[in-house]
């Protein structure tokens, strides 16, 4: 018998069982610092650009545009930690142009916020959209990032307490 989705089945003296075929085994490779393309858009539209667009004392302002997933968390991760090993103490993340952050962009902005404030540094979170808020919250990550609803506000935050 073939059922809709191709696989064949046979009947044992109980029940049905089915012979379908073993998933494929997926593996994750982390790759350096290359932009994330999408090969579906004309050019290979970017899916994921990080840039500093303002210092302001020990802080940097990054400016972050597209999806944050198991594709593009490796590149933020990358981008984030270089801005911090060019001897910025401070880094304040802007969200404003993330549609979309998953488990994975929050395990990236971990590993960074480790890295950073293993040497004093504080990351900082601003114009996160309300999913984010809510994953954020969910995670209890909000109290591990400082967010803010505006830039110059993020910018101009004196570092948190540590306990």
């Amino acid at each position: 018998m073939m059922t809709d989705d191709g696989r064949t089945t046979g009947r044992t003296g109980r029940g049905v069982q089915r012979h379908a075929r073993r998933a494929p085994e997926l593996r994750c490779r982390s790759g350096g610092a290359r932009p994330v393309r999408d090969p579906a858009c004309p050019g290979g539209g970017l899916l994921l650009e990080v840039e500093a667009v303002e210092t302001r004392g020990a802080a940097v302002l990054a400016e972050v545009r597209g999806e944050i997933d198991l594709q593009t968390a490796d590149l933020l991760r990358t981008r984030l930690t270089a801005l911090h090993a060019a001897g910025h103490r401070h880094l304040v993340v802007d969200f404003a142009a993330v549609p979309f952050c998953d488990a994975a962009g929050l395990g990236a902005l971990v590993a960074v916020h480790n890295r950073v404030s293993a040497d004093g540094g504080e990351v900082r979170l601003a114009r996160v959209r309300p999913a984010q808020r809510k994953l954020l919250r969910i995670t209890g990550l909000h109290r591990v990032f400082p967010v803010y609803e505006d830039v110059e506000d993020a910018l101009a935050a004196q570092p948190a307490p540590t306990a």
